[in-house]
């Protein structure tokens, strides 16, 4: 099916971002004493363990981690659903590949979330099973700026901020995908209907013009 490729894509990126997370988990220490740089002092590598979402968000309540991990199940089979949409139905083949990154970085941390907590033995001490409560691998550190807020600042002032947030490949996958999507939003999303509803008026009026002509050639037929 042509569709495949589609999926074939998918499943590269989340090989090569499990491959990643298992070779930070067993080769490099948590925190900042495993921390590997890479580029200049900017770029690192740092092994940490994210509970929640993409770039550390999460949903702070006792079965936060169980309903995200079932939302990302759900999430990922729509998105699956909806490649194979694009493809059958409107042949968006640009919008295609985009959904592709973003079903390959939801599924990537869809392992982490289901099976870590067994076979990295990584889930909350607190967790009900150690099924679909896995914390995700992060390591890729983008390095800005790091340090203390200002004391007068409201609200956060004192707080330990760094920027960047710490992800990982899967992150990188969706964050990729959506971007593309953002940027190309008219030729994904609204080119098609603008281009067929130009077409649609371009031959009303070629036919508004053939009518003048057919009109006359029957009043000088009926004349003569």
């Amino acid at each position: 099916m042509k569709y495949y490729k589609y999926f074939i894509i998918s499943f590269l990126i989340i090989a090569l971002d499990q491959f990643v997370k298992l070779w930070v988990h067993f080769t490099i220490l948590p925190g900042e004493a495993g921390e590997i740089k890479m580029i200049g002092s900017w770029l690192k590598l740092h092994y940490i363990l994210n509970e929640g979402m993409a770039f550390g968000l999460k949903l702070d309540t006792p079965y936060g981690k169980l309903i995200l991990t079932l939302f990302r199940l759900i999430a990922t089979a729509a998105i699956a659903y909806y490649i194979v949409y694009l493809v059958k139905k409107d042949n968006k083949t640009g919008l295609a590949w985009c959904v592709a990154l973003v079903l390959a970085g939801a599924l990537g941390n869809v392992v982490d979330s289901t099976f870590y907590g067994v076979f990295l033995d990584n889930a909350p001490k607190d967790a009900i099973t150690p099924w679909f409560h896995g914390k995700v691998i992060d390591m890729i550190y983008v390095d800005i700026w790091q340090g203390f807020l200002p004391e007068w600042l409201p609200l956060i002032g004192g707080s330990h901020v760094a920027l960047w947030p710490i992800f990982n490949i899967a992150d990188a996958s969706i964050f990729v995908g959506v971007f593309f999507m953002v940027i190309y939003q008219n030729r994904f999303f609204g080119k098609k209907e603008e281009v067929k509803e130009s077409t649609e008026n371009i031959e009303n009026a070629n036919l508004e013009n053939q009518n003048p002509n057919t009109n006359s050639n029957t009043e000088i037929q009926t004349s003569l």
